[in-house]
């Protein structure tokens, strides 16, 4: 009987591994194409900022919820933020979806620079990042059904990415500690699957306090808080020249006073600092909060500051980036049907001599482990568990981030286009991983000897609670 037994389960795991193997997780993405396009657009119409973007949150958790994930909303503290699941035993492969836009960028989706009423746009694409995530999620769940595989497929809805650091406070509240591996992507105007790390990056608003008086008729009752901003702004840009080549520093003024002749009582101004190491973001630091002390005390004010994000840099996993690498190639790029061409070549136009050829978004670039300027609260999460990501081209050849040409194309056919690229590429990815645990033990191995024996997760925010009002 044993012996019988053992057979039927040896005959059982082998059918399971056939179907495995028949079945086509790209196929599962392309029946959703429709599914990409329309929850990204309408994400894309909402353009709602970091901890506000309720809509956008529960759109994506009723189409889980529609899908059979159960879904646990409000994690970590924050409202917007939920974690989706499907499935029972096996590996758990997580996959990110984000979803805020960016403030004071907006735009239509022409070919040309035609500002919309919002106030807000995506940008950085996650409303794309939310469409192609949810379908890659939802694809894997029907792969695995069919397939019998063993293991979970997860969503994380991440909110706050752009400057709010929501996977951060996830992190630290446990959220991915028994995550096996994470996927994520991201909008771009290349397709890539490079080991690209990042910067760790902090940043906080600068609140200087005076005395208002009358500019022409009192001055010396005044103590101007806009000339502590003005003279903190002034020795950061001298502190620059001092600095190691990594290092980037950027501020706005938020708030500066109303009117010439009233001596503004209370300024501020919204510090970043970046580096690739998140030690030397900490030093730092500590030389931007000797400015703003210095400035203080030089202009009669007072000073106080709150950190309102901090993530660590991105800890790269060649072993998984590899395989990435080698689905995206499988793929190959993007194609434009006739139309997107002639919509595509109008916006090339507006790049000038930064213009690049639109066949690039057909190639997938080369793979190299190369340092990224960027920032991303996805950083924490590759500390907690080994994580890979891809960019596919939602934008076209030549697009910045954070311009008005990325929100174009990110409220349009191409951005859907490359949205459901990304999904093939997420999807080939995870059927991978549940089916191959010689990658998940090698991915395993190199993420704990990259972070090293004793190992403790510190994040640059410290205890503070989710700036859940950072953008009212």
């Amino acid at each position: 009987m044993k012996r019988i037994a053992l057979l039927a389960a040896t005959s059982a795991l082998f059918s399971s591994s056939l179907a495995a193997q028949s079945a086509d997780p790209v196929a599962e993405v392309e029946a959703q194409g429709d599914r990409t396009a329309r929850v990204a657009q309408q994400i894309w119409d909402w353009a709602e900022l970091g901890y506000l973007e309720n809509r956008s949150s529960g759109l994506l958790q009723d189409e889980l919820e529609s899908e059979g994930f159960s879904v646990k909303a409000g994690i970590a503290d924050i409202p917007t933020a939920f974690l989706a699941e499907w499935g029972e035993g096996g590996p758990v492969i997580a996959i990110l979806a984000e979803y805020d836009a960016l403030p004071g960028i907006s735009q239509t989706s022409s070919p040309t620079r035609e500002q919309s009423a919002l106030g807000a746009g995506h940008a950085c694409g996650h409303n794309l990042f939310a469409g192609g995530s949810l379908t890659a999620a939802i694809a894997v769940r029907r792969w695995l059904e069919k397939t019998g595989t063993p293991g979970r497929i997860r969503l994380y809805g991440t909110p706050a990415e752009e400057g709010g650091s929501g996977k951060v406070y996830m992190t630290r509240a446990g959220m991915f500690d028994d995550v096996d591996i994470a996927l994520h992507w991201h909008a771009d105007d290349e397709n890539s699957a490079a080991a690209r790390t990042s910067l760790a990056n902090r940043s906080a608003k600068f609140r200087f306090r005076g005395v208002s008086a009358h500019a022409a008729g009192a001055p010396e009752r005044g103590r101007s808080a806009l000339d502590g901003v003005e003279a903190m702004n002034m020795m950061v840009n001298m502190m620059r020249e001092h600095t190691s080549m990594d290092t980037r520093i950027h501020y706005v003024i938020t708030e500066g006073g109303a009117a010439p002749n009233v001596i503004p009582d209370f300024a501020e101004v919204f510090y970043y600092v970046r580096h690739s190491d998140a030690d030397e973001v900490r030093a730092l630091w500590t030389r931007l909060e000797a400015t703003a002390k210095g400035a203080a005390l030089g202009t009669g004010t007072d000073v106080e500051w709150e950190i309102i994000h901090g993530n660590n840099p991105l800890l790269v996993n060649e072993s998984l980036a590899k395989v990435m690498d080698a689905k995206l190639r499988s793929l190959g790029g993007i194609e434009y049907s006739p139309e997107e061409a002639v919509w595509a070549r109008e916006i090339s136009h507006s790049f000038g001599d930064n213009a690049r050829p639109l066949e690039e978004a057909a190639k997938v670039q080369p793979y190299e482990k190369a340092l990224g300027y960027g920032s991303t609260d996805v950083g924490d999460v590759s500390w907690a568990t080994p994580t890979v990501g891809v960019r596919t081209a939602t934008w076209v050849p030549g697009t910045s981030a954070h311009s008005w040409q990325a929100v174009a194309a990110s409220g349009h056919s191409i951005g859907h286009k490359g949205a459901q690229h990304a999904a093939k590429a997420l999807t080939l990815m995870a059927a991978e991983l549940f089916t191959n645990p010689a990658l998940r033990k090698a991915a395993r191995d190199e993420f704990d000897a990259a972070r090293g024996e004793g190992y403790e997760y510190i994040s640059l925010l410290g205890d503070r609670d989710p700036p859940l009002d950072y953008r009212k």
